[in-house]
C-alpha cells in the first residue's frame, strides 16, 4: 500500500498538519469484518473520540460502520455526519441525567454504566431499551492508565452488582436489550478477553429481551518496526465459535457487537512537523519542532510510542536524537531515538497518529492547533483548517478592567 506524500501534503497545507490515509482505514475495517464473519449478525461501532472530524465520521458510515459516542456533542456529530441514530450507540461516563435524556431524545441507543442512572432511568422512560455496561473485573489491556475493567474502575456496573440491575428491571418494568463491557486498549492476550466474554455471556442470561451483545473493542496496533498486536483473526475465530453457541443456547439470533477506535485510525494518521532547531547539550542532541504535547499528547500522557522517521533525509545517516516541543514545559516525543541525519527545516513523520491525538489537542501556551487532510482516492483534501489568532479568542468577552477598578460593582 503506497504512503500518501506527506512531504507536498505539508508544502501545500502547511506544517505541522495531521495527514489520515483512507486506504489505511478501509482495509483495518475489511480486516475485523473478515475475522469475524463466521457471525451472522455483526455490528461494528467506530469510537468516535479516537478521531471526531467530520470527514472521518462520513468515511466511517460509508464502509458501514456505526457510531460509538461518549458524549451528547458526540452523538450529535454523529448525527450531522449523516448516521442514523439507530447506529448511534451513546455510553457516557458520570454524567447528568439531563444529558442522557437529551440522547434518548434524539433516538440512540443508550448504554448506561451505573445503577442509580439506571434505576431513575426505569423510572421515567421504561419503555425505551437500554444496554447495560457490566465490568467483568477482568484487566485486558496492556497499560494500566488505560485498562478499565480493573475493580476499581470508575467504568461499568460490577459483575457482582447483576441482581441489583434485575431488580431495578424487575421493579421498573424497563426493558434491558444489550450487554456491554469495555476491559481496556492494547489487548494481547486473547485468552483474557475470552475470559471476560463468558463472564459476559452468563451476565447475559438474565435479560429476556436481549438483542445484542456488545464487546467493546481495545485491540493493539503495532507502534513499530515487529511490534507485537492484537491476533485479531485468531480471536474472531474463537470469540465467534463462543458466539454462535451462546445464541444456539439461548435460542435468539443476537447481534454481535465491537467499538473500534485506534484499530480502525491509529495506523492510518501521521503527523508532520517541521525541525526547528537542532541544538546539542553536554549529553543530549535535541530535535526541537513546531510543535508540542499541545497537539500530539500521548507521550508524555502515557508514555506512547510513535516511530519518528526524517521524511527530508531518510536515507542520512543514523544519529540519536531526543525529539522535543516548544511548550514550555518537559515536552518529550521521544528520548534518544536513532533517527536519519536531523537539520534545521526538515520536516519529521510521528506514525500512528490516527487516534486520540488530534481529539486530545489543546490551545495551551495560546498555540494553534493544526490542520487535518484525507488522503483519498490519491487525493489530498482539507478536512480541518489549521487555526487562526481570531480562533484564539473567538467566545472571550472583553471587559474594561479599568473602569471596573474605578468603580466597583460591589
Amino acid at each position: 500500500m503506497q504512503q500518501p506524500p506527506f512531504i507536498a501534503i505539508a508544502n501545500t497545507f502547511g506544517a505541522p498538519v495531521y495527514i489520515y490515509d483512507a486506504q489505511v482505514i478501509t482495509a483495518q475495517f475489511e480486516r475485523l469484518k473478515n475475522a469475524f464473519k463466521q457471525v451472522e449478525h455483526l455490528k461494528f461501532h467506530y469510537a468516535v473520540k479516537a478521531n471526531s472530524n467530520l470527514s472521518i465520521l462520513k468515511l466511517m458510515h460509508s464502509l458501514g460502520a456505526g457510531l460509538d459516542t461518549v458524549s451528547i456533542e458526540e452523538v450529535r456529530l454523529g448525527i450531522l455526519a449523516g448516521v442514523a441514530p439507530k447506529d448511534i450507540i451513546y455510553t457516557p461516563n458520570g454524567v447528568s441525567i439531563e444529558e442522557v435524556e437529551a440522547a434518548r431524545d434524539l433516538g440512540v441507543q443508550i448504554n448506561i454504566d451505573n445503577l442509580s442512572v439506571l434505576e431513575l432511568f426505569g423510572q421515567r422512560y421504561p419503555e425505551t431499551p437500554v444496554c447495560v455496561r457490566i465490568n467483568p473485573h477482568v484487566m485486558a489491556g496492556g497499560n494500566s492508565n488505560i485498562s478499565v475493567g480493573h475493580i476499581d474502575s470508575k467504568f461499568g456496573i460490577s459483575i457482582h452488582q447483576v441482581p441489583h440491575i434485575l431488580r431495578i428491571v424487575n421493579l421498573t418494568n424497563m426493558r434491558i436489550n444489550g450487554v456491554h463491557m469495555h476491559t481496556g486498549s492494547d489487548i494481547l492476550d486473547i485468552d483474557v478477553f475470552l475470559h471476560a466474554s463468558e463472564i459476559l455471556f452468563e451476565a447475559a442470561t438474565h435479560f429476556k429481551d436481549l438483542e445484542f451483545i456488545d464487546f467493546g473493542s481495545g485491540f493493539k496496533v503495532p507502534y513499530k518496526k515487529d511490534d507485537i498486536e492484537t491476533p485479531i483473526e485468531e480471536l474472531g475465530q474463537k470469540l465467534s465459535e463462543r458466539f454462535n453457541g451462546f445464541c444456539q443456547k439461548v435460542q435468539k439470533p443476537l447481534t454481535l457487537s465491537f467499538e473500534p477506535g485506534k484499530f480502525l485510525v491509529s495506523q492510518a494518521g501521521t503527523f508532520v512537523a517541521k525541525v526547528n532547531v537542532v541544538k546539542q547539550t553536554t549529553s543530549t542532541v535535541f530535535a526541537g519542532v513546531d510543535s508540542g504535547f499541545n497537539h500530539l499528547m500521548r507521550p508524555m500522557l502515557y508514555g506512547s510510542y510513535h516511530h519518528i522517521e526524517n521524511l527530508s533525509n531518510p536515507e542520512g545517516k543514523a544519529r540519536f536524537y531526543s525529539v522535543v516541543g516548544y511548550i514550555c514545559e518537559t515536552d518529550t516525543f521521544g528520548s534518544n531515538r536513532r533517527i536519519a541525519e536531523i537539520t534545521e527545516g526538515d520536516l519529521l513523520a510521528f506514525h500512528n497518529a490516527g487516534a486520540y491525538c488530534y481529539s486530545m489537542a489543546s490551545n495551551y501556551n495560546s498555540r494553534l492547533r493544526p490542520a487535518e487532510v484525507l488522503w483519498i482516492a490519491e487525493q489530498a483534501h482539507l478536512i480541518r483548517e489549521r487555526e487562526t489568532f481570531e480562533d484564539l479568542i473567538k467566545g472571550q468577552v472583553e471587559i474594561d478592567i479599568e473602569q471596573l477598578s474605578t468603580n466597583p460593582i460591589i
